[in-house]
């Protein structure tokens, strides 16, 4: 008897993605129609994780199924390759029989082991224009999508979004789909602080309209790139159901980490260990495993995802996962995965934290350029957006917290017989040879992003 075929997966990895900012997660624009629909179509989990920031270690934990201890990865800016001993989805499946692709994560550490890598176009400026970095996804994945499904073999399809990501220079008509004012009024002066800050500015003027003033416009440019890669990720989905393949193929929708916006003045980026980067969506739709129209309130993380896609391919490994299957929640055997956790980041700060239901600690390992201070504690439901810094008048919570997460910062050593990888980052800046960063001023004097002769140039041509 011939064996059944196993299912296809498509994995659809967003950049910069916060779960707030979707209209399935209760944002009040509607920025995700088709997302929406398809989420009714499957099961909608409202409390996932990134737990390790950014994209680089985001990615480690969300293509591997492990936590920082394991993959070592920890930083934006990793050093050599991912650790051999730690196996990827890809490989994994390839050991299953399947065809492997990724599209858009060519040359990162945590993307070993495709058989196939397609870039895209997936940036932008003010000079060159509007960025449709979605169609340019779309352009190289379903031509791969109709070689891959006209193939002998189960396909594994990775598509790395850059929507929402910055520039966020969506497409007419999305440019102003969220925003009908005047965004360069000089009465406003809500972007002042943000081109204030040296470290960014240049980048900043060059992609946001020259003379700019007004954070809601920019606001709306990242919801307007949502609502842009809703639409094309809808068009993937037609290209699925045209081929008759969409009901038998297990479709994953994730993002690596949120976004700051205006909060926090970790302006328009995504650093900071703030829920608004740590919470990310997660959508999952098989019919034959995966109910529709269900939503999970469990904790999960990034590291869940690869035994959750594992077991609905019904692909056995003898690999000892960090993470868990969140199928168990899906179908009401477990309330949660764990509901506190060791978050990192490492990309232009260098910090580490505790998050629980209740509390978030978090401690930093050396001066930021923001000059915040040196540890921050936020009662996150009397407090859910981590304005009042509570660790000067709650120093027993500090402790507890900290106590917890040194405990576990032990005992995941000793469990993998490897260092905890945020404590040993070096030149995790990219700066070679400067090290930890013994101040806020040298930190802020360092860091730099964008390229000052076109910022120059712009700002010159806004005052014209």
């Amino acid at each position: 008897m011939r064996r059944k075929k196993r299912p296809n997966i498509v994995l659809l990895g967003v950049d910069s993605l916060r779960a707030d900012h979707m209209s399935c997660y209760g944002y009040p624009r509607l920025t995700t129609p088709h997302l929406d629909r398809f989420a009714q179509e499957g099961t909608l989990f409202e409390n996932t994780y990134s737990a390790h920031i950014p994209t680089t270690s985001a990615y480690g934990s969300m293509l591997t199924g492990m936590d920082v201890f394991s993959t070592q990865v920890v930083a934006l800016r990793h050093k050599g390759p991912l650790r051999p001993e730690v196996q990827t989805l890809p490989e994994i499946l390839r050991e299953a029989g399947y065809d492997t692709s990724c599209v858009g994560f060519t040359g990162n550490p945590s993307s070993r082991g495709f058989d196939t890598y397609l870039d895209y176009a997936g940036w932008g400026s003010w000079n060159t224009g509007r960025s449709p970095k979605a169609q340019n996804l779309n352009e190289k994945a379903i031509p791969e999508l109709d070689r891959l499904a006209s193939g002998k073999k189960p396909f594994f399809l990775f598509l790395r979004h850059m929507d929402p990501h910055a520039p966020y220079l969506p497409p007419e008509p999305y440019e102003r789909m969220f925003y009908g004012g005047n965004e360069c009024d000089p009465k406003n002066r809500s972007m002042k602080p943000v081109m204030d800050f040296k470290p960014f500015r240049d980048f900043f003027v060059s992609w946001m309209p020259p003379g700019i003033t007004d954070k809601d416009y920019v606001i709306a440019q990242y919801d307007g790139a949502i609502a842009y890669m809703d639409a094309c990720i809808q068009t993937l989905f037609t290209a699925l159901n045209a081929r008759g393949i969409l009901d038998e193929t297990i479709v994953a929708f994730n993002a690596d980490h949120g976004e700051t916006l205006y909060d926090h003045e970790c302006w328009f980026d995504h650093h900071g260990i703030y829920d608004q980067t740590l919470h990310v969506p997660l959508i999952l739709r098989y019919p034959p495993k995966v109910a529709a129209g269900k939503r999970v309130r469990g904790y999960n993380q990034h590291k869940d995802l690869v035994p959750t896609l594992l077991e609905l391919a019904e692909v056995e490994t003898d690999i000892a996962f960090d993470g868990a299957s969140v199928m168990d929640m899906a179908r009401g055997e477990a309330a949660s995965h764990t509901s506190e956790f060791y978050i990192t980041e490492c990309t232009w700060m260098r910090k580490h934290g505790w998050r629980t239901p209740e509390w978030k600690l978090i401690v930093a390992l050396e001066p930021d350029f923001h000059f915040k201070p040196m540890v921050e504690l936020y009662n996150l439901i009397e407090d859910p957006g981590e304005n009042n810094n509570l660790a000067d008048t709650h120093g027993d919570v500090v402790t507890l917290l900290k106590g917890r997460m040194d405990a576990f910062i032990n005992k995941r050593e000793q469990e993998t017989g490897l260092p905890n990888p945020i404590y040993h980052q070096g030149d995790w800046h990219g700066h070679k040879g400067i090290g930890p960063f013994q101040s806020s001023q040298q930190a802020y004097d360092t860091l730099h992003i964008g390229d000052p002769n076109q910022a120059a140039k712009l700002q010159a041509e806004s005052r014209k």
